[in-house]
């Protein structure tokens, strides 16, 4: 069975994870955090160095840095943990639909390929790789964003912002290239896997309780507040869109879509060396 560390970040509530094939020792890294203050624009890896440290605690080999999207909510640490344990990086193929709608946004055409060629892989739907002696499964499941997969390893899935708490729900579909439609889909795809499938989570927001990474797939569909085992799209729909018009936009999205589309890197540095963050200035209703 394969072995699972998650680790929290309470300033983006994200989860990032290790999984480890025990036999082999190898591992992937999924959804990593870079730190990042957006009020001073100071950058530090001590969210990210938790992995590293483990990881070499452990001694294990790093085989994949693993994305299950472009994250708006936090900065992703994989350019820099590709450098500290190596390992290849990836994201699912239906990445190639997110740049050709923010790098004009942000102007980087200069550093930001829009092929994905800054990943070592894009993996298509039902790809499979290794992971020591396990196999990983890619399946997309679009909708909060064109870019989203989820990775299915073993008797885990790993889905990103695509499913979050049961009390919560799911992620938003407002966003460029979001679907309301292609959400439902994907939620029945992740359904039709068997009900004790362990579902970790990208993000929690708990109030009155403590985060929770992982639930089952019978849980959600039991319980889950957007779109359980009976709901019908269409009330799915209504629901998804009445809360998104609820949200604010998240506070990081500017610097985190950018510097993600990079991997974490925060881009070429000027010539006075310094590395700098673009704000589109009233952009972010054209968002």
């Amino acid at each position: 069975m394969i072995q699972v560390a998650s680790f929290f970040d309470p300033n983006t509530n994200t989860f990032s994870y290790v999984v480890t094939d025990p036999q082999t020792r190898h591992c992937a890294v999924i959804d990593p955090v870079l730190d990042f203050d957006v009020a001073s624009g100071q950058v530090s890896t001590e969210s990210a160095d938790q992995l590293v440290a483990y990881i070499r605690d452990q001694a294990l080999h790093t085989e994949w840095l693993l994305e299950t999207h472009i994250h708006a909510d936090h900065l992703t640490a994989t350019h820099y943990l590709q450098s500290q344990l190596g390992g290849q990086t990836a994201i699912g193929s239906g990445f190639t639909a997110v740049p050709p709608h923010w790098v004009p946004l942000f102007d980087t055409g200069a550093d930001t390929p829009i092929d994905g060629s800054q990943f070592d892989h894009l993996l298509a739907d039902g790809t499979t790789i290794k992971v020591g002696e396990q196999t990983l499964q890619v399946m997309h499941t679009p909708g909060h964003t064109p870019a989203c997969s989820s990775y299915l390893i073993g008797d885990c899935v790993f889905v990103g912002d695509t499913l979050f708490h049961p009390q919560l729900g799911t992620a938003r579909v407002d966003f460029p290239g979001g679907s309301a439609s292609d959400l439902y889909q994907s939620i029945q795809r992740l359904y039709q896997l068997p009900d004790d499938t362990r579902v970790y989570l990208c993000h929690d927001y708990p109030e009155t309780r403590d985060p929770t990474c992982c639930v089952t797939i019978g849980q959600q569909k039991l319980h889950n507040v957007m779109v359980n085992a009976q709901t019908p799209f269409d009330e799915f729909k209504a629901k998804r869109e009445a809360r998104d018009q609820q949200l604010t936009v998240p506070e990081l999205i500017l610097p985190a879509i950018q510097c993600n589309m990079r991997l974490g890197s925060l881009g070429t540095p000027h010539d006075n060396g310094v590395q700098y963050v673009r704000i589109p200035i009233n952009q972010v209703s054209k968002i």
